[in-house]
């Protein structure tokens, strides 16, 4: 069973790879290479299909899901939407579309459920849920952009292993996995939406505990927090923040409103241009004190995050932030490769983690 979990294992880390590459990675000779992808492939785990013609030379395969095989289902809650969706070993996630809610979590929940129903539930092995929030277990402790309080998701598992993470968090394990962040010891995922959240990632896995960076008071400490607490590094980097600096009321959907700051800002609008400067200047000096506080070997910056990475202010309030001793020798700081697809695939694999002995064990 071993052999078999590592393949299955590779398979699913490095989507697209030969069964012969697999092998010389794990170490095996080609004729066990060959009979434990018959064993995958017998328990609908793996398939193999021509790889991309690379012109001359013998034709060989990938390693790709088997097309019958188990399906992660995958909840995306944000401040606004959500979606539900699949994900085959191999971390793809099958297209699907969003759906704005009002926020109330009765009504949310339901329709959430009612689409998890309707998903092939024969190959559905687990459920994964990414939300804007503060989670134990499969509670919503709390989700200030959401306003919920202590929430029980257990209801949307139907019954199967069930993973609920806070959506920054998540996106930080796909980064780590699959994104920027891959091959760095320590690293540090930002994501910028309504707030900023995030996880410091070590070896690829999250870092114990709650990481709450956007409720640490690196703001100004007169300013309310709908968490209840004053000061909050969230409200200084977001379409909260761009509405005050433009003598504007908040914002009802303070990630559209950064959004059309920031396209007229690129047009050339010098208040929008300050208001963006400012929120960027904020996350700047915040990212700076983390460094001193963490010593990642990369930042990742999701979101609302890496667009503000493209203003001065930015990289100005990392440096007037940072320990002098570090101002010549900062890591890089770069944008969240996988994107808004990010807490998604992060929750998938989350949930991936915990099955894969189990579906070889059982197959």
């Amino acid at each position: 069973m071993r052999n078999a979990l590592g393949m299955l294992r590779f398979a699913h880390a490095h989507p697209g790879v030969t069964r012969a590459e697999a092998a010389a990675r794990l170490g095996m000779s080609s004729g066990s290479a060959t009979e434990i992808m018959g064993r995958l492939r017998a328990a609908g785990l793996l398939a193999e299909v021509a790889a991309p013609s690379g012109g001359r030379g013998r034709p060989t395969t990938v390693l790709v899901p088997h097309p019958s095989g188990p399906l992660v289902a995958v909840v995306e809650l944000t401040h606004a939407a959500w979606r539900v969706t699949t994900a085959a070993i191999g971390g793809e996630l099958a297209p699907a579309p969003a759906h704005r809610h009002a926020g109330a979590a009765e009504t949310v929940l339901g329709d959430i459920a009612a689409a998890l129903r309707a998903l092939p539930r024969e190959r559905l092995v687990a459920v994964a849920v990414s939300v804007p929030a503060t989670v134990r277990g499969t509670t919503v402790v709390q989700a200030a952009t959401l306003n919920w309080r202590d929430v029980d998701l257990s209801a949307l598992g139907l019954g199967l292993p069930l993973t609920v993470g806070n959506d920054a968090a998540l996106a930080g394990v796909a980064e780590a996995l699959r994104g920027a962040a891959r091959g760095h010891p320590v690293a540090l995922h930002l994501t910028v939406e309504v707030g900023v959240g995030g996880v410091v990632l070590i070896d690829g896995a999250p870092a114990p505990g709650a990481a709450e960076f956007g409720h640490v008071p690196f703001g100004d400490p007169a300013l309310a927090c709908p968490c209840g607490a004053y000061g909050c590094w969230d409200v200084t980097v977001d379409g909260r923040a761009m509405a005050r600096s433009l003598g504007r009321p908040s914002p009802a959907d303070p990630r559209l409103f950064a959004d059309e700051v920031l396209a007229a800002a690129r047009s050339g609008s010098p208040a929008e241009r300050a208001a963006a400067g400012s929120a960027a200047a904020a996350l700047g000096r915040g990212v700076g004190a983390l460094l001193n506080a963490l010593d990642p070997a990369v930042v990742t910056l999701g979101g609302l995050g890496a667009d503000l990475l493209d203003f001065a202010g930015f990289s100005a309030g990392v440096r007037r932030a940072a320990m002098s001793w570090r101002r010549n020798a900062l890591p890089p700081i770069v944008p969240a490769a996988l994107g808004s697809a990010g807490p998604a695939i992060g929750a998938a694999e989350s949930a991936f983690a915990g099955i894969l002995e189990d579906l070889v064990a059982r197959r």
